[in-house]
């Protein structure tokens, strides 16, 4: 693996100095990150775990946006100036788009937060991962990556996670337009764009996530929730036809990717 690169020690220093500061109130909460949805954090033991890897995918490739949503969302509900870290791809912004900070801005985030490093190619984007989870003060890092990632093997996924556990960071892994396989993640999720409910005048409602839980080191799978963002209170609320089997009208089917749906 190669060594730091300058923009990476540079990162560090820019890490380091946005946490200094904000001062203690800069860090993320040592229990990890908490949706602010009592229901959700309480069936996970308090929020997804700090020092762990958690894996998001999106059940199917038009359902990208929704689960790169959820993730920033998740990790910008930190208080104070403690900085996102976001990894992608040139790959990923090329399909799923580029990251619209007035759009962040508008769903109650603070994009000054967000520091974004495209890679070139999947190789150097796992580099970076090793790098950025090292850096003290992030309030999480997420890795974005398009199909297959046969680079992050069970070795790499380790190394990731053993970063990640001596940091004390919560590292999200955006597995987009992916089938799901063995990991050392904490946490496995699929996620699917919900209905949302509308506003008066038929405005359009807020962001509403359909997430099913498919894997957990630390307890029972297969729970399902549906959350919708509230941008006024920053933070995710339970939603109609939650914490049970959604119907199949309500929601799409979790297909493995390719799949038709019957």
């Amino acid at each position: 693996m190669r060594e730091s690169s300058s923009q990476l020690a540079a990162l560090r220093r820019r890490v380091a100095r946005l946490a200094a500061d904000g001062g203690a109130a800069s860090r993320p909460a040592g229990g990890g990150l908490a949706s602010g949805c009592a229901a959700f954090d309480e069936a996970l033991g308090g929020g997804f775990a700090a020092g762990r890897v958690h894996e998001f995918f999106a059940a199917d490739a038009l359902d990208a946006t929704s689960a790169a949503a959820f993730a920033a969302l998740l990790a910008l509900r930190t208080p104070g100036m403690a900085p996102l870290i976001w990894l992608r791809t040139t790959d990923a912004t090329r399909r799923a788009g580029s990251i619209y900070a007035p759009g962040i801005a508008e769903l109650g985030g603070d994009p000054d937060r967000l520091l974004l490093i495209e890679t070139p190619d999947p190789r150097l984007l796992l580099a970076c991962a090793n790098d950025a989870i090292r850096c003290a003060g992030s309030a999480a890092v997420i890795v974005e990556s398009w199909g297959k990632f046969p680079l992050l093997d069970l070795t790499a996924g380790r190394r990731l996670a053993l970063g990640a556990r001596d940091a004390g960071a919560t590292l999200l892994m955006l597995r987009l337009n992916a089938a799901p396989a063995p990991s050392v993640a904490e946490t496995r999720w699929s996620v699917v764009a919900a209905p949302s409910q509308a506003l008066e005048a038929d405005a359009p409602g807020a962001p509403a996530f359909d997430l099913e839980l498919l894997r957990w080191r630390a307890g029972p799978a297969g729970g399902r929730w549906r959350l919708d963002w509230n941008h006024d209170q920053n933070r995710f609320g339970e939603a109609a036809l939650s914490g049970a089997l959604l119907p199949v009208a309500a929601r799409r089917a979790v297909l493995p990717h390719g799949a038709a749906a019957a």
